[in-house]
């Protein structure tokens, strides 16, 4: 169509008809003007401005180094803001951190004082009282149990005399700490304190007396604070013999009364007990290990009411074959 058109047009304003090759660049000329004229004389379009946000930047938070203390005690402190080419520096108002675990250490007391009360008097191995700010408490110790040697209602039972002089060498004119157990209750049926003592030097005491073989292991009814440790000490004791355990003093049986070992009164009565002369004797308490010849003079300390004697070496490992030689008889 626009080469049907240009020819006319240039015919009218010049009166020539061009050549082909003349139209075409010619028309091609005012097609390409046509464009840029119209292009001038219309308006740009304006393109809608959109305005992207600008992400602020977070606050830079510069801490003192303190420590967590520091923080929480503070009410303010100094927070450095950096914004577009400003730096601002402002005080707000902080909470303390939270956090999973505490970083707050409690710092230990490497020389904790405790409170000591002096030992007025020494009533058995078990048993004693105490100066508490002017008035006198009885304890009684949890976890062991010594030979009577006070209770009018029995004899001075085997090694009770030797417990309560030994509790009287160890706590005469001390001061001792008081420690009470929650598994206990507060006072026993005589109305006494139930309690663990020490002394300013350290020393558990109820604990010595059961691994020395002072007293017996104890437990009233329910399972107390140190009853594995005592038991272990009680083990201790027997495996070697200490004190009531060795079968020079009680053999591990305090039941029976105490006795005057130098005499012969003993071996007369266990003869008449046991109705007859024995070569050899043995406990038949159920801790007992050991057995011993007549002329092995142990033997007479050893609780008639369960001292058994035989004729023969041969019927007394018959009834009892666990038994050995005593060391004391070697």
């Amino acid at each position: 169509m626009i080469g049907l058109i240009c020819p006319s047009i240039f015919k009218k304003y010049t009166g020539v008809i061009p050549k082909r090759k003349t139209i075409s660049l010619t028309c091609s000329g005012l097609i390409v003007f046509s464009f840029i004229g119209f292009g001038l004389t219309v308006p740009p379009i304006e393109k809608e401005k959109v305005e992207i946000p600008m992400r602020k930047p977070k606050p830079a938070i510069i801490l003192p180094s303190t420590t967590y203390d520091d923080i929480v005690s503070s009410s303010t402190e100094s927070i450095l803001v950096v914004s577009e080419n400003k730096v601002e520096s402002n005080t707000v108002e902080t909470k303390p951190i939270q956090t999973e675990k505490s970083i707050y250490v409690p710092t230990t007391q490497t020389n904790q004082q405790y409170k000591y009360y002096l030992v007025s008097d020494v009533v058995d191995g078990d048993t004693l009282k105490v100066d508490v700010d002017g008035t006198i408490e009885t304890l009684r110790l949890i976890g062991i149990d010594t030979p009577e040697v006070v209770d009018p209602r029995n004899p001075v039972q085997c090694f009770g005399k030797e417990a309560s002089n030994k509790a009287k060498e160890m706590l005469t004119g001390k001061k001792v700490r008081i420690e009470n157990d929650s598994t206990q209750c507060e006072l026993d049926k005589y109305g006494r304190q139930l309690v663990y003592i020490y002394r300013e030097d350290g020393l558990f005491y109820n604990k010595y007396m059961v691994e020395q073989g002072y007293s017996h292991e104890y437990t009233y009814d329910i399972p107390y604070k140190y009853q594995i440790e005592f038991k272990a000490a009680q083990k201790s004791a027997q495996e070697n013999l200490r004190g009531l355990w060795s079968p020079d003093t009680c053999n591990g049986d305090t039941t029976s009364s105490s006795v005057d070992s130098s005499s012969d009164s003993l071996s007369s009565q266990t003869i008449t007990n046991n109705q007859s002369i024995g070569k050899y004797y043995t406990s038949s308490f159920h801790t007992s290990k050991y057995y011993y010849p007549a002329s092995c003079s142990p033997w007479k300390n050893l609780s008639p009411k369960y001292l058994k004697a035989f004729g023969s070496l041969e019927a007394l490992l018959a009834a009892y074959p666990s038994r050995a030689l005593s060391p004391q008889c070697q």
